[in-house]
C-alpha cells in the first residue's frame, strides 16, 4: 500500500457521521432562520472539519494506529470545530437553536475553563485513551464529550451574544492559562519514557498501512508519540494565541465604538 492509497481508501463514509453533519446543518439553518450571511462560512468550515475529523483517514489512523493522528483529531474536536460553529451562530441563536443547549452550570468561566482543559487531560489517561482507541462505544462517548466540553470552553470567548462573553481583560488570562495547561500536557507526552496511550506501541493495522508508516514515513512509535506531544504543545498554543489577539483587537476597538455611539447621540 502507498500513501496515495491510504488517502483514498481510509475513508469511512459512516452514515451516522453524515447524518450528524446534516442534522447540525439543519439546526444551524433553524438558528439563523435560513438567512445565511458571511458568518455562515465559519459554521460551514466547522462542519467540514468535523467531517474530516470523524470520517477521513485522520479518524481511521487515530483508531489504534497513529497517536499523532489521534492527537490531531482531538485538536480539531476541542480547539477548532467548536469555536468555528459558535462563531457562525447569529446573535439570536448563540444559546443554541434548542433552548437550554448550554446548561446553566456551564456558563461559569471556571467551569468552562476546566471543561476545555479537562477534556484534553482526562482523555489522555492511559486507560481511557486505550479504551477510546479500541472500543467503538467509548470512542463515540469521547467524541461527544470533546465537542461539548470544547463548546463550553469557547463560549465565553466567541459567543455571538456579547453578554455571554468574558471581557477582553478577563479572557486573556483565561486563554493564556489554558495554553500553559495544554503545553504541560504536550511536554509530558513528548518526553514520556513510555507511551501515554500504550495501544499505539503495538498498533492495529486492518489495511496493512504500517509498512508505509514505518518505512515510507519513518514513523517509529517513539517518533509518533513525540509528534503527538508537539501537536498538543505548539499548534494548540498558537490557537490560543490567535484568540488572545482577537480579544486584544476587541479591547482596542471598544473605545472607538463607544465614541461613535456618543457622537451619534449628539447628532
Amino acid at each position: 500500500m502507498t500513501t496515495r492509497e491510504i488517502l483514498l481508501s481510509a475513508w469511512d463514509w459512516s452514515p451516522s457521521v453524515l447524518a450528524a453533519c446534516a442534522a447540525t446543518l439543519f439546526l444551524y439553518g433553524l438558528a439563523c432562520r435560513w438567512k445565511f450571511s458571511g458568518k455562515s462560512f465559519f459554521s460551514l468550515a466547522g462542519l467540514a472539519l468535523l467531517f474530516l475529523a470523524l470520517d477521513s483517514p485522520i479518524s481511521f489512523l487515530a483508531r489504534g494506529t497513529l497517536f499523532s493522528a489521534h492527537m490531531l483529531q482531538h485538536l480539531l474536536l476541542v480547539l477548532i470545530v467548536p469555536p468555528l460553529l459558535l462563531l457562525g451562530l447569529p446573535a439570536g441563536g448563540a444559546r443554541g437553536p434548542i433552548p437550554g443547549w448550554f446548561p446553566p452550570w456551564g456558563s461559569h468561566p471556571l467551569v468552562a475553563w476546566f471543561s476545555g482543559v479537562g477534556a484534553m487531560w482526562i482523555w489522555h489517561a492511559p486507560v481511557l485513551c486505550d479504551a477510546a482507541a479500541s472500543n467503538g462505544g467509548v470512542r463515540v462517548l469521547q467524541t461527544f464529550s470533546l465537542l461539548f466540553l470544547g463548546a463550553l470552553f469557547w463560549r465565553p470567548i466567541v459567543s455571538a451574544r456579547e453578554e455571554d462573553r468574558l471581557s477582553p481583560l478577563a479572557g486573556i488570562p483565561y486563554l493564556f492559562t489554558a495554553c500553559v495547561a495544554c503545553s504541560l500536557l504536550g511536554i509530558w507526552i513528548t518526553f514520556a519514557p513510555v507511551g501515554v496511550c500504550p495501544v499505539y506501541l503495538d498498533p492495529v493495522d486492518p489495511l496493512g498501512v504500517l509498512p508505509v508508516i514505518r518505512n515510507g514515513w519513518g514513523l517509529t512509535p517513539a517518533a509518533d508519540r513525540q509528534i503527538g506531544g508537539l501537536l498538543m504543545w505548539v499548534p494548540a498554543c498558537l490557537i490560543y494565541l490567535g484568540a488572545i489577539l482577537l480579544l486584544l483587537g476587541r479591547f482596542y476597538r471598544r473605545p472607538i465604538k463607544d465614541m461613535e455611539k456618543k457622537n451619534a447621540r449628539k447628532k
